[in-house]
């Protein structure tokens, strides 16, 4: 017997227009409506995922950052030489 995809259904009522319009939508690509649908929704989906992964990471970002200010490390000694030759460079201008 041929093994068969585990699928889910999902119902939704919706107004006549939008109805009319995703037909419509459907019609213009060549696809059925449901499969027009299914890939708009899957599509908005994947899009809504992503945005709360950037979201997540941009706070992430932003502390580490606050962090950072709020306890900055000690200048390394090659840090320290570049201020010191910046200064130096600035004095004598």
């Amino acid at each position: 017997m041929p093994s068969r995809a585990c699928t889910a259904r999902l119902e939704a009522r919706i107004s006549t227009e939008l109805h009319a319009t995703l037909k419509r939508a459907a019609e213009i690509q060549g696809r059925t409506m449901t499969d027009f649908v299914v890939t708009a929704v899957q599509e908005a989906a994947q899009r809504a995922i992503e945005e709360a992964g950037v979201v997540r990471l941009s706070l992430a970002d932003s502390e580490r950052f606050a962090e950072a200010l709020l306890s900055p490390l000690e200048p390394s000694p090659a840090l320290e030489r570049a201020f010191s030759r910046r200064r130096k460079l600035l004095s004598s201008e």
